[in-house]
């Protein structure tokens, strides 16, 4: 079952569970008389309303998102405490209009009610939906092919976990060597497809959708190898951890039937704090385009007097998912400046920036009309730098991990921006790299803000830029 069938079919599931719940606890309420009644309420508004309700929380939560594969027990975990938090915010808002209504009316019991009947139904919906991909997976349909990276004892070891446990969906139809000797070896008459350096064409050759990757100590090298290669093929990955990642607490582990497995660069922003990140840079960047009108406006006349050409400068960027947009900002260089140069990165006393284009840059206001590009979602207000698609490519030829940034949207500023200076060489794209993986690895509107306040601090005291 694919993740887009996997979530209409929740979707659906959902649908019928919560409003079969809210019919249930309609007739207990209206039609048995166990509870007292102001007045006859509404039907349909309400079935329609609290459905809604419902789903936007579901969503902001992530249970939309894949949950098979991984414990039943905490996709019922994360369903209660969802709606705990649901219940309590129908409890406040039904006691807070009966307040300001003047009724006085007793213990809202009845909301508990519908919370028992809510949490019941959904959950053997749920359940429903996961014997069901269970079954179908037990039967072949749906599996999903992997490889797995390394031939020694643990890679053995998960190779039989897997075997022994069909429902997990996987078809282990390889190894990847990574030593010369073990090329020609094979284990549960599964051979080893080929080295690492041939992990890209094996990927495309064989369907893979999923590696797993284990490696003995002090591979450090060929991981990061392996994790390039799989970039932009659309699998998910999977490490085997030794005991002292285990011990020393500093991964996060997925567990397959009792054996833990690290998620390389798993999402740790929550989807609610995806929805609300992204909530924020609609309402932010409204607010600053009405706020920055005048700033933009005497920029504008400045821009157009000081030099000849347009006052916006529009460049294609690499966007999330390597999708290229135009980015759009303040014309700070003159007319044409990379037409006999071509792409080229900019340098401390560019002579191709103009008088009033230094100053732009200087108190950050040349970044202002990108607010539009956050608007459009093509961009956030905290995120890596988007670079231009001939640097991409071309960085991501030399730097291993460096399309990992197009995993996130591309922001104004980021962790890279507040801590290091501009690009002028592939040097200062190494090191702002490790800042924005660092930042990828731990998203969360906590650092957001901080970012965006030391952001205001550069722009307040002109530190930045091409200060070390």
């Amino acid at each position: 079952m694919s993740k887009k069938v996997e979530r209409l079919l929740i979707l659906l599931t959902d649908f019928l569970t919560v409003n079969f719940a809210f019919v249930i606890f309609y007739f207990l309420r209206v039609e048995t008389g166990l509870f007292d009644l102001i007045s006859q309420p509404d039907f349909l508004f309400p079935l329609f309303a609290v459905y809604l309700y419902w789903v936007i929380i579901f969503t902001f939560v992530g249970m939309y998102r894949t949950w098979f594969a991984q414990s039943r027990f905490d996709e019922l975990s994360t369903l209660f405490k969802a709606s705990f938090v649901g219940i309590f915010i129908l409890f406040i808002l039904i006691v807070y209009d009966d307040y300001k209504s003047g009724v006085q009316t007793a213990f809202p019991l009845y909301i508990f009610v519908y919370w028992g009947i809510f949490l019941l139904l959904v959950s053997i919906g749920r359940l429903a939906v996961r014997s069901v991909q269970r079954n179908l997976l037990i039967k072949g349909i749906g599996r999903r092919n992997a490889v797995i990276v390394g031939f020694n004892q643990k890679a053995n070891e998960l190779h039989n976990t897997i075997i022994k446990h069909r429902a997990l969906g996987l078809d282990v139809v390889g190894y990847i060597a990574v030593l010369k000797e073990n090329l020609t070896k094979e284990y549960q008459g599964i051979s080893v497809l080929g080295a690492v350096d041939n992990l890209e064409v094996i990927i495309k050759e064989h369907s893979i959708k999923n590696v797993l990757i284990s490696l003995e100590r002090h591979h450090e090298d060929t991981l990061l190898e392996v994790i390039s290669k799989c970039e932009g093929n659309s699998v998910d990955i999977k490490i085997v951890p030794d005991l002292y990642d285990l011990i020393s607490g500093q991964v996060r582990t997925s567990q397959i039937y009792g054996v833990p497995l690290i998620d390389v660069m798993p999402e740790l922003m929550p989807e609610w704090e995806k929805k609300l990140k992204r909530l924020m840079d609609i309402v932010l960047s409204l607010m600053l385009l009405i706020i920055t009108l005048p700033i933009t406006i005497l920029s504008s006349i400045a821009i157009k007097i000081d030099s000849k050409g347009k006052i916006f400068y529009r460049q294609d960027r690499s966007g999330m998912n390597n999708k290229v947009f135009k980015i759009v900002k303040f014309r700070t260089m003159i007319k044409d400046a990379e037409k006999y140069s071509g792409p080229v990165w900019s340098m401390k006393g560019d002579p191709r920036v103009t008088t009033i284009g230094r100053l732009l840059r200087k108190i950050r206001v040349d970044e202002i009309p990108q607010v539009y590009n956050v608007l459009k979602g093509d961009m956030s207000f905290v995120g890596p730098r988007p670079e231009r698609p001939f640097f991409v490519e071309k960085l991501s030829q030399e730097i291993p991990l460096y399309k990992r940034r197009l995993k996130v949207r591309p922001g104004i500023t980021g962790w890279a921006q507040v801590k290091h200076k501009y690009d002028e060489n592939i040097e200062d794209v190494r090191a702002k790299l490790r800042y924005d993986l660092y930042y990828i690895e731990n998203m969360s509107l906590r650092m957001d803000f901080k970012i965006i306040f030391r952001t205001i601090f550069v722009v307040l005291f002109g530190k930045g830029h091409f200060e070390e």
